[in-house]
């Protein structure tokens, strides 16, 4: 499913417009990434948790050359399932 498929889908099942669905779909998507880029989390109960976690500063190989390089420390999203998330795909 794609972001036009999952527009579709929330119109379909809302009773709103695909552009009211489409701007409500990327509304939950800013607030979400919004949050991250602050740093909290996003708790959604029954469906899950977004979260940022910091990847530490390593050393990599280029596959090409073997040579050793620097990999840079970043900062990576998360997402762990709820319960009912995984209750409701285990069914």
């Amino acid at each position: 499913m794609n972001k036009n498929d999952l527009v579709a889908a929330v119109a379909d099942d809302s009773g709103l417009s695909k552009k009211d669905a489409a701007s409500a779909v990327d509304s939950v998507i800013n607030v979400i990434t919004d949050a991250l880029k602050t740093g909290d989390e996003v708790r959604l109960v029954g469906f899950g948790t977004f979260a940022v976690t910091h990847r530490a500063a390593s050393q990599g190989r280029n596959p090409r050359t073997g040579e050793t390089i620097e990999i840079s420390a970043s900062k990576q999203p998360k997402f762990k399932a709820g319960r009912a998330l995984k209750d409701a795909i285990n069914d």
